[in-house]
């Protein structure tokens, strides 16, 4: 990982220098537009609508349309005279109870490394927040914009989660929240009961992107110039009639995977005896059937002879 800014955390009258790297990447197929023919690159240039030339990038300005459609120009000068803060600073406002922060206002990831002497402070504060079970609500400004941001320890490293203020929240304003829908007990209880089926540890390693390791696989085959053979996709259900009869189904379908995933995990302790001991037996019973055998040829032409000679 590279550094994208450096800085330092402000705790009271403590600084802590450190650097911030972004926590997360989205792993996605990226693409080009190209021509279908020749698969050409499609470039773009900048034009301007009202004359029609090409505009150099060292001309091009920032607008603002208003409602009129008429446009407000911003230069730089416009911009220098805001009150963005320059200091690279992490400034911490307060400490609250990270269950208070409800997680939609979260925005990016990003990671916090000591730089220079601030390992010792690093520590010291990363220690006390874990043991405080708080996170700190600090402000910093980012890449032109000045944002709330939640400070906590994942591993053992301060991650800034950047947040959204609070009128980027939009309303869940949706009219079946109005309506007076009755939920029978028995459908609750239900419902309770298929949640309690499905309860597990959450592991994210379980999970994969389907859908970007199929589009890598057509790639791939492109490449080769392999047929593609498209999975059959199951069809997909409706709405359920019967709410009762439907959950109950789930239920069960839940149970039955549910056996099934402990089935395959547990270990087969009887299974590994039984094989031991199977071979040992029914190689002791082959010896025992062999000898048996030997001794029956062996009697059975002094019979014979004996038989002739009476």
């Amino acid at each position: 990982m590279r550094s994208i800014w450096k800085g330092a955390i402000s705790f009271g009258l403590v600084t802590i220098p450190i650097k911030l790297y972004s926590a997360t990447e989205q792993k996605d197929v990226s693409f080009h537009q190209v021509h279908r023919e020749d698969g050409g690159r499609i470039k773009y240039k900048r034009v301007c609508s009202v004359d029609g030339e090409e505009v150099p990038y060292s001309d091009i300005a920032k607008g603002y349309e208003l409602p009129t459609g008429e446009m407000v120009v911003l230069t730089d000068e416009d911009f220098a005279d805001l009150p963005l803060t320059t200091s690279r600073r992490i400034d911490v406002l307060q400490f609250t109870p990270a269950d208070q922060i409800d997680p939609i206002y979260f925005a990016k990831s990003y990671y916090l490394e000591p730089d220079g002497q601030g390992a010792k402070p690093y520590v010291l504060l990363r220690d006390a927040l874990e043991r405080s079970g708080q996170v700190a609500v600090v402000k910093i400004a980012l890449r032109q914009r000045e944002s709330l941001a939640a400070l906590r320890v994942r591993d053992g490293v301060f991650v800034l989660e950047t947040m959204l203020w609070p009128d980027e929240i939009r309303e869940a304003d949706f009219g079946f929240l109005e309506e007076d829908v009755q939920v029978r007990p028995q459908e609750l209880k239900m419902a309770e009961s298929l949640i309690d089926t499905m309860v597990a540890d959450f592991d994210p390693a379980e999970y994969t992107d389907a859908y970007r390791e199929a589009l890598q696989e057509v790639i791939e085959a492109k490449v080769a110039g392999r047929e593609i053979v498209a999975p059959e996709t199951p069809a997909e259900q409706g709405p359920a009639v019967d709410l009762m009869a439907a959950l109950r189904a789930s239920v069960e379908a839940a149970k039955r995977e549910r056996q099934g995933a402990e089935a395959a995990k547990a270990p087969v302790k009887s299974a590994g005896k039984a094989a031991a001991k199977g071979p040992a037996k029914s190689a002791a019973k082959s010896d025992g059937k062999a000898a048996s055998d030997g001794a029956e040829e062996e009697s059975a032409p002094k019979k014979r002879k004996a038989r002739r000679s009476a």
